[in-house]
This record gives C-alpha cells, structure tokens and sequence, in this order.
C-alpha cells in the first residue's frame, strides 16, 4: 500500500469513480499512468455505499461518505443510513457537504442543516471533512465560523481567487485543485494556487467531471490527475516531482491511509 510508506505519486484526492461505469477498470488504468492513491467520495447514501464497497475492494482506495449540498433534502431520509456507515471501518472523511447556490437543487436551509450535521459528525469521529462551496462563500465560511473547522478540512474542487483562498487557508484548511487549473481562462485560480502553502495542496479529477487540458471533451477519469498536478507545479513555480511528493504527504496527513481493508 503506497500511502503507508513507499515511492510517492500522484494521488487523485476526489473523485466519483464508483458512479462511472466498470470502476475496477477504471483504477487500474489510473495506476498504470501513475497514480497511487485515489479517495472516492460520496454524495448520498446510495453513492457513499458504494464508495465504501469500492474501498474494501482496493486498498490504494479511501472511501468518503456524505450528503452533497443537491441533495441536502434528502437529510430526515439518508441521515441514519450515512451515519451507521461513517461510523463503521474503512471510511476516511465525510463529505462532501458544505453550499450549492448556482443551481439550488436543494433549498438553502436545507443545505445549512446537512451542512452543520456533517461537521458536527466530523468533530465527534475525528474524520477529515471535504467541502464543497459554490457561489456561497460567504455561507460557507460563517457556518465553519459557527461551528469551527475541523483540524482535518479540504475545499474540493477549490474555484476561488486569492481573497477566498486566504480565508480557507486562514482556517488550517488544505485546498485541493481540479482540472479547471489547466483551463486557459482560470488566471485567478492559477493566482489562488500561487499564494497557497506547498503542504496545504492537493489535487483531483472530480471524475467523471472536468477533464482537464488536453482530455477535455472526454470523461474524466483518475488517471488524468497528473495534467491537474502539472498544472498546479506551473502555477506554484515547483517541479512536478516536487509537488507530487508533497501532495503525497499532505493527502496522508489528511486522509491517513487510504484502505477499505
């Protein structure tokens, strides 16, 4: 198991792969290109559980279990079922969960509410907590305010500038990068890598969602994370043997070792 000492990779810190067709297949060509570790997230009960299943089939593999904003509505619902499962083995974080107000699948209060259960979760199970904020920062950051961040907290698929990357990082947060850092027009993300801390990086896929440059067009999948790495290395002026290394650690540090098993 590479997480628990051996040569450092990339390691895709978020991605949907359980949701994607022939996963198994999936991760093995990940780790032909590469890639050594992969955290599998999940956005309601029926994804979680199979982001656990997946976990306990590989051990390069750490399962996340969560409620994602969309979804928030489902909370009376799923709680009981997501909670039996994060408390049980082989679950590395909760999440994702945080706000979602570019589409509001789910109402605000009702985002707020799974927003505040997760963390609360996340305190009392010593868990990492992955969050997902969109076009909320403001919200995101009073309730983190309210019911203070948890030592072990990411901003997946971070998308801010500079001013939002500094208050995440204000709070002991690690920010993980996607591959909108390879798109020709994200010059304010690259700036928002820039300032960030070497051992608070660390990068994803988000598969089967934006594939980075030059996949784009295609689903993404884990085995792509190396173009997010490169970028991320370009905008932070490190080599990529550098940042992989150091993403390496920073996802251990997180997470801890990613096994079902």
């Amino acid at each position: 198991m590479v997480l628990e000492g051996g040569e450092a990779g990339w390691i895709d810190s978020h991605s949907h792969v359980q949701t994607m067709e022939d996963p198994d297949e999936l991760l093995a060509r990940a780790r032909a290109a590469g890639v050594v570790g992969v955290v599998c997230v999940g956005t309601d009960l029926a994804t979680s559980e199979a982001a656990h299943a997946l976990a306990a089939r590989h051990r390069d593999v750490g399962a996340s279990v969560g409620l994602h904003p969309h979804e928030a509505s489902r909370l009376a619902a799923e709680r009981r079922g997501l909670e039996a499962l994060v408390r049980g083995p082989g679950v590395v974080a909760v999440g994702e969960t945080g706000f979602d107000f570019h589409y509001l699948h789910s109402r605000a209060d009702e985002q707020e509410d799974a927003f505040r259960w997760q963390i609360a979760l996340t305190h009392e199970l010593d868990r990492a907590l992955v969050i997902h904020s969109r076009d909320a920062w403001n919200d995101t950051f009073r309730v983190l305010a309210d019911e203070g961040p948890p030592a072990r907290t990411v901003f997946h698929c971070f998308t801010g500038g500079p001013d939002q990357a500094r208050r995440a990082l204000d709070l002991g947060a690690c920010l993980s990068f996607s591959g909108i850092a390879t798109f020709p027009g994200a010059t304010e993300l690259r700036d928002a890598i820039a300032i960030t801390p070497l051992d608070r990086v660390l990068v994803e896929t988000d598969s089967p969602y934006l594939a980075p440059v030059p996949e784009r067009g295609k689903v993404n999948e884990p085995a792509f994370v190396a173009h997010v790495g490169r970028a991320v290395a370009s905008a932070l002026g490190r080599t990529e043997e550098e940042v992989a290394e150091r993403v390496h650690t920073n996802t251990r540090a997180l997470f801890g070792p990613l096994t079902g098993n």
